[in-house]
């Protein structure tokens, strides 16, 4: 049987470090700005990682959410993200 775990959130509005220890991201709640098609990308191991999730955003104002299948995705290390025009990103990890 598997163990649960606590379900957690971080945001952030810029580049940086979302989660600083090994997680699992199970979703995402992006808003996006109306300045063109832009995208989240998160990565494992800080800015200079490799890439585990690319999400491309619509050139609209909205804000959309994006669940992830069975267990998430792992992250190893930590979760650093890369918005391009996104007003914000939180991520839900556990």
């Amino acid at each position: 049987m598997t163990v649960q775990t606590d379900v957690k959130s971080a945001t952030r509005t810029d580049a940086g470090l979302l989660v600083e220890a090994r997680t699992r991201i199970k979703a995402m709640t992006i808003s996006c700005t109306s300045a063109g098609a832009g995208s989240v990308v998160l990565k494992d191991g800080g800015s200079g990682g490799t890439t585990k999730v690319t999400i491309n955003t619509p050139s609209v104002a909205e804000i959309f959410n994006v669940l992830i299948p069975a267990e998430g995705v792992l992250f190893e290390t930590n979760v650093h993200v890369t918005l391009t025009n996104v007003s914000s990103v939180t991520v839900f990890y556990g």
